[in-house]
């Protein structure tokens, strides 16, 4: 990977991570077009991934930071938030342990087959469409709720299922909040993301990645600023209800990864 496929790579993941399109099945893709080997640029997912993190707490970083202080002075609403937080990421730290032990189907999950990332993509589509039509209700999110939100969120580790498009989609047709389920949806993967990120750093395998570290930083540094602005435009988005276009470019793409795969 050079470093113009590693910048091209990060603009991508920035963009698609907030975005409801699959920013790991739109890596694949990308991955499959420039002929890039995915064994030796896995770790580099791994980097731009947290990149993506590291937007999310420059834009929220109020929020958390008024999280973090209600939770030390024991008050219940943000007691209460952060336990729906937790409990939207038992189901993600489940699929992340068993495929601790399942590594080799893991990693050709991102093996480049563009066919399965297009037939997730209409599946992704298809999710959104729903979200767009079904009828808005203003219901605060609740345990259940969450519980049922982070599913998607698990769910959505399959490439070309896009995780803020699974989320927030299933929030809104359980009947959540427009604007509360986008900031839950981006603040729910902190924690299980960051986590992956340490395992993976811990693990010593990720000096036998053959990208190179200066590949690795630009990747990262073109995937924090397209994460952030990608960050704020897609709150916005979800507040004036504007999902549907994100479904027909995942049908549009999702049919040409089948028809070029």
């Amino acid at each position: 990977m050079n470093w113009f496929e590693a910048m091209v790579l990060g603009l991508i993941q920035g963009l698609t991570e907030f975005l409801p399109v699959s920013s790991s099945g739109h890596l694949e893709i990308a991955k499959s077009l420039f002929g890039i080997n995915p064994e030796s640029s896995f770790y580099f997912t791994v980097a731009v991934h947290g990149a993506t993190v590291l937007s999310t707490l420059v834009v929220f970083r109020n929020e958390i930071a008024k999280l973090f202080k209600g939770t030390l002075q024991f008050k219940m609403d943000e007691i209460s938030y952060v336990l729906k937080l937790i409990i939207s990421m038992l189901p993600v730290l489940i699929v992340g342990v068993l495929l601790i032990y399942l590594k080799d189907p893991l990693e050709k999950m991102f093996s480049g087959n563009i066919v399965f990332v297009g037939l997730m993509l209409l599946i992704t589509a298809a999710l959104l469409a729903m979200a767009h039509f079904i009828k808005k209700r203003d219901r605060n999110i609740g345990y259940i709720d969450a519980l049922i939100i982070g599913i998607a969120q698990a769910i959505a580790v399959i490439p070309g299922i896009s995780r803020s498009g699974a989320t927030i989609s299933t929030g809104l047709m359980i009947g959540n909040k427009k604007e509360e389920i986008a900031k839950f949806s981006f603040l729910m993967v902190l924690i299980p993301v960051i986590g992956a990120n340490l395992l993976e750093i811990f693990s010593g395998e990720v000096t036998t990645s053959t990208t190179g570290v200066g590949v690795i930083i630009i990747g990262f540094i073109t995937a924090f600023v397209s994460g952030y602005l990608a960050c704020r435009w897609m709150i916005e988005l979800v507040k004036r209800s504007k999902l549907i276009w994100f479904s027909i470019y995942c049908t549009i793409v999702g049919l040409l990864s089948v028809l070029l795969g």
